[in-house]
């Protein structure tokens, strides 16, 4: 199975143990730099949720942000209104050659992007 680049409302979602995340129980997860900034960068955040969180993101393979995946972006934002942090999780998905696992509709619109929409 390819390697499933988690956006960051699924890895919330892992985290909280929702019913939609048990296919990928035992999945180990491919993140973006981003996403690790959303997870980790929150005003005010648990010890124990910032502990839980960085676990997980430990386990996790993390993708850079290299030169490539900002031209990447940067094209994407021309061509759709997603906002910056998606359209670099998308350009990360592209550039590492991954299936996006995500909640988020907007990616949709992101033509020819490998993905795996969580539904409810």
């Amino acid at each position: 199975m390819a390697i499933v680049l988690a956006d960051t409302n699924a890895i919330i979602y892992f985290l909280k143990g929702h019913p939609i995340m048990e296919p990928y129980k035992e999945e180990r997860f491919g993140l973006s730099e981003i996403s690790e900034i959303e997870l980790l960068g929150i005003k005010n955040i648990q010890k124990q949720d910032l502990e839980r969180r960085t676990l997980l993101i430990e386990n996790c393979i993390l993708y850079p942000f290299v030169s490539e995946i900002k031209s990447l972006a940067i094209q994407l934002k021309q061509r759709t209104t997603l906002k910056i942090p998606d359209a670099i999780i998308a350009a990360t998905t592209f550039y590492f050659d991954l299936i996006l696992l995500t909640a988020d509709k907007e990616f949709k619109k992101v033509k020819g992007l490998p993905l795996i929409l969580l539904e409810f």
